[in-house]
Parts: C-alpha cells; structure tokens; sequence
C-alpha cells in the first residue's frame, strides 16, 4: 500500500527530475538540501537517526526493484527456452518425417523398376548390332561439360567455401544458416573477472540491418543485411561469458545468403549442403521440387538416370512396344 500512495507524487517527481540535467545526483543533492534548510532532519532524531532512516527506505526500494528486474529477466528466460523447445521439437518432427520418406514424391519408378529398365538399356546398348556413339557426339558431351565446369569457376572466383552449417567463420563471428533462418554466434572478449549481464549487451534488429555489440565499446556488427529479416521473429540470449547467441528469421525462405552483412566476404551458394530434415520448413508448392533436385543429384552420384532420363526412357520403351517395325538401334537421349 505504501508504494501505491507514494505512486501519486511519480508526476510531480518526474516534472522535477526533468529540471535537473544532472540526472539522480542533482535530484537527490536537491531534496537533502531541502531537508537541511526547511526541517528538522538531520537534527531532530539524533546522531545516526537521519542516516539510519534514509538506508531503511533505500533497502526496501533496492528490494522491490531487484525483485522486479529478476522476475522480468525470468520471464525472458523461460520463454526463450519454450522458444528453444518448440524448434527442437519441430526440428526433430523434420527429421522423422524425413527419414519416413525414403523415396522423394516425384519418383515416377522404384529402385527396382529403375535398376531393371536401366539392365535393359545396358544391355541393350551392348549388342553387337548395335551402333556405338558417335565420337562427334563424345566430343560434343565432353566439350559442354568443360564448357560447365569453367563457368562455375568463374561464378565462384572471389568467393569462400561455406562452413559445416552454410555460412562463414569470420574473426569476429560465426554464423551458419537453413533456408528458414540464420544462427549466429558472436564471442565476447571480456576480463576474466568481468562477469557481463543481459542488460551490458546491445543487440538491434531491424528489417535490413544487425547491430551487436557491448555498451560502452565499439559495435562488433554494425551492418546492412543482404534480405530482409522478420524482425519480431528474431531472438537472443548471452551464453555466459562465452558470448551472444543470435537467431535471424528469413522472410525468403527460399534462397540461400551469401553473406551475413554487405560487408562480409561474399560464399559460393552453389557450395551449400541443405539438410534433408529442413524439408519441412518448405511450403507444399516448393517442396516437390527441391526434392527432385536432390533425387537427381543422388542418381547423378550413383550413375544412374535422373528422373527427366527415366521418363524419356520409359516413353521411347512404351513407343518401341507400340512400333515394333521400327529400328531404334541408333536412338540417344538427347
């Protein structure tokens, strides 16, 4: 009750607080004055009275806004780690889903279908009467795969190899990133005995721009993101004395960044390793494709035909059953 009555003088008190620029020092040199010139205060209970008075109201106020200021931070904590549980959680659901999918949806045909049509074409191939490849047409394969690869050298000229989590380790940072968000972690460089809080740490997030750092010293990001970021999304905490844990929610959830601020050295996206567990972060209209990227990649490892060869092969197997009159001997996938 005490403090909702003192409550009532808060705007009287704020008034007086804006005429003294020198902040609390100058308020509260001005009220012990004003107890010295027109009361009794110091004098009238005795020595150590007007002492003991003023530390029993600043204990009891000191309390109070401790209290307050640990259960805020609490507060924080314990939503920041239901955050945290909630993307376990949807991470490990990912991973399940995609472990439960063995065959990517696209696949028109079976490992086994595949492996047997792939038999026959072999072997087709094989026969005496059949007519080998052109080595007009080696030549011509050959050259578009030179002509492939000194174009991807040129694209990635200037550029690093990602990291193990698609992002980049700089001096002063780390981050990695999936398609949904970037993580990013920034060590501190602190005195053994200078133990930081929460409220030591500076941390601003906007659409297009990032900066963090320690009050008091020079920003250690201080920069324009390269995509926009949803900003209510975006979260942090101190991870002790070790540093700053970030977490950066895309708005693109399609595309790959090639650096973390415009500022940074630039990493050949082409470089990236997607994880199949971040699948389900992908909507229902894009995620057909990407899977049939990495069903096509897998074949092309394998040696065996993508899932644009295998539908070429099963049209001209159903039109060599149709037209048996017919020689196809020579025929090539084009």
């Amino acid at each position: 009750m005490a403090e909702d009555k003192s409550a009532q003088f808060d705007g009287m008190l704020f008034a007086m607080a804006q005429q003294h620029p020198g902040g609390v020092p100058e308020l509260l040199d001005t009220i012990f004055g004003f107890l010295a010139r027109k009361t009794d205060f110091y004098t009238g209970g005795g020595p150590g009275a007007a002492e003991k008075l003023v530390l029993g109201a600043f204990r009891k106020h000191e309390k109070s806004a401790v209290g307050v200021k640990e259960a805020a931070q609490k507060d924080r904590e314990t939503r920041q780690k239901k955050q945290e549980e909630k993307k376990a959680k949807e991470r490990e659901q990912d991973a399940k889903t995609a472990m439960q999918a063995n065959e990517p949806r696209i696949q028109e045909l079976t490992d086994e279908e595949a492996e047997k049509l792939q038999k026959e074409i072999d072997a087709e191939k094989n026969k005496p009467s059949g007519t080998p490849v052109s080595p007009v047409a080696n030549d011509q394969a050959k050259g578009d795969a030179t002509k492939t690869e000194e174009e991807e050298d040129e694209d990635a000229k200037g550029k690093v190899p990602p990291n193990a989590a698609n992002g980049c380790d700089l001096p002063n940072y780390r981050w990695g990133q999936s398609l949904s968000e970037i993580e990013l972690d920034v060590p501190l460089k602190v005195a053994p005995n200078l133990r930081l809080k929460s409220s030591d740490i500076v941390v601003v997030f906007e659409q297009q721009h990032l900066r963090v750092g320690v009050k008091g010293q020079t920003p250690i990001i201080d920069g324009d993101l390269p995509h926009r970021v949803k900003v209510e999304e975006c979260t942090w905490f101190l991870e002790g004395k070790s540093g700053i844990h970030l977490t950066l929610e895309k708005i693109n959830k399609m595309e790959w960044w090639d650096q973390l601020v415009t500022s940074d050295p630039l990493i050949n996206t082409k470089k990236v390793s997607p994880e199949p567990s971040k699948l389900g972060d992908l909507d229902a209209d894009t995620r057909p494709f990407v899977e049939k990227m990495m069903y096509d990649q897998r074949q092309k490892e394998l040696g065996l035909p993508t899932s644009e060869d295998q539908k070429k092969q099963d049209l001209l197997k159903k039109f060599m059953e149709q037209h048996p009159e017919m020689d196809f001997s020579k025929a090539k996938f084009s």
